[in-house]
């Protein structure tokens, strides 16, 4: 009895939804014979609203973006097909006194910004990979570099790669401007990414509303409170990525050294209350330490910096912020170069200046930061003839070295 039943009521759905939808027809034909011209007005204002979403129905959607792309190819497309030809960068590094003991397993004890002529630190091969992948963005290849963390900022500023703000020219400048900086520094702390997103903020609006990526480099999460409630740098943090969803800026933090990272996955995927999901956490550990070529590491790395770039770029554009003002005030404090830093002038300088008169950085060996390049790769990347004979793969691009050519004059 039960199977007939079942079988009943399976026959009788159909019929019924045919009579529904025959009734809600004759339902909407009354109303529209009642509403006369009104009715087409009210039609017409919902297929608006249809073709137009609002801004709450957008920010839902894009309120968690999740990690979508198997390959470059299919983040390098996706850009394109959202229509993202250039895209401008921002880089910020950590200066903060725990990068001091966080390399104890990845990094063979050392401090993550020892500088070698045998190997690059983390953050050397973080900006090194970074600089292959997503110059090919950056169209004017002006990129506003960044510390904070040191006895200068500490967690209230950051201060600036070259002095007045001016932004290095290639990733190759933001490397060799790193190398110069690091012997300077006194690291300390505590650890916010508010100072560094605040100017990122300042920058896109500074540019009309303009799409940038805000590359931060960081070797763990942000200060702890010693309580159960969350601590003046975690809530700066978290106010700070959620006003900048405000803005036409996506946000990629790269975790390098040991960690621990369980916070900022926390502020990958659960941050509330912002217009689009605006931040990606990369822990650059565990993809570089994985049983991979090196090749094959480095495009996984890269490509979990770039995958949620295309849906982020989508949602600046529906949510009407691309190339749109806010009116805000300043909100970043960026100080001067710290104090011993050589003071060489970008070679972007202010146009009214002697060309002639600006050391460029691209002429010294990007590894010794003495010496002038006088030895090619077959990559085409240069340094000097000494750090060359012992190197095993280029300091730039990281390939394998097979050719080395001596350059004269």
């Amino acid at each position: 009895k039960i199977l007939k039943l079942d079988g009943y009521f399976r026959n009788l759905l159909p019929s019924l939804a045919c009579r529904r939808v025959q009734v809600d027809n004759a339902v909407l034909e009354n109303r529209t014979l009642n509403m006369g011209g009104a009715s087409s007005k009210a039609a017409a204002t919902r297929r608006a609203t249809a073709r137009e979403p609002s801004t709450s129905a957008v920010s839902h959607k894009y309120s968690f973006i999740g990690d979508n792309f198997r390959s470059i190819e299919e983040v390098t497309d996706a850009l394109r097909g959202a229509g993202l030809e250039s895209s401008n960068l921002i880089v910020g590094i950590d200066f903060t006194k725990s990068n001091e003991w966080t390399g104890r397993q990845s990094f063979n004890g050392q401090s993550l910004h020892t500088i070698s002529n045998i190997r690059p630190n983390p953050y050397e091969q973080s900006i090194e990979i970074l600089g292959r992948t997503m110059s090919a963005f950056d169209d004017d290849n002006l990129i506003p570099c960044f510390g904070f963390g040191d006895a200068t900022t500490g967690d209230h500023s950051v201060f600036s790669f070259h002095a007045n703000g001016q932004p290095c020219h290639g990733f190759e400048e933001v490397l060799t401007r790193y190398k110069e900086i690091v012997p300077h520094l006194h690291l300390s702390g505590p650890t916010s990414f508010a100072p560094i997103i605040k100017v990122g903020m300042d920058i896109v609006e500074q540019s009309g509303g303009q799409y940038h990526v805000l590359l931060i480099i960081a070797d763990g999460q942000v200060t702890h409170s010693v309580n159960s409630g969350l601590s003046p740098q975690e809530q700066g943090t978290i106010d700070a990525i959620v006003e900048a969803s405000g803005y036409a800026l996506s946000i990629v933090l790269v975790g390098v050294g040991d960690g621990p990272w369980d916070t900022m996955k926390q502020f990958d995927d659960r941050i509330p209350h912002r217009m689009f999901d605006n931040f990606q956490f990369v822990n650059f550990t565990n993809l570089m330490t994985k049983n991979l070529p090196p090749p094959q590491k480095e495009a996984a790395f890269a490509l979990a910096a770039l995958m949620e770039i295309p849906s982020q770029y989508k949602a600046a554009i529906e949510l009407g912020i691309l190339n749109q003002k806010t009116g805000r005030e300043t909100k970043g404090h960026v100080c001067q170069p710290p104090h011993g830093v050589p003071n060489r002038s970008s070679s972007v300088a202010s146009g009214t200046m002697d060309e002639r008169s600006i050391p460029d950085a691209s002429d010294v060996c990007p590894v010794c930061l003495q010496e002038p390049k006088n030895m090619a790769f077959q990559c085409g990347h240069k340094t000097c003839r000494e750090c060359a004979s012992q190197l095993q793969r280029c300091p730039i691009c990281r390939i394998q070295i097979t050719t080395r050519l001596r350059l004269f004059g």
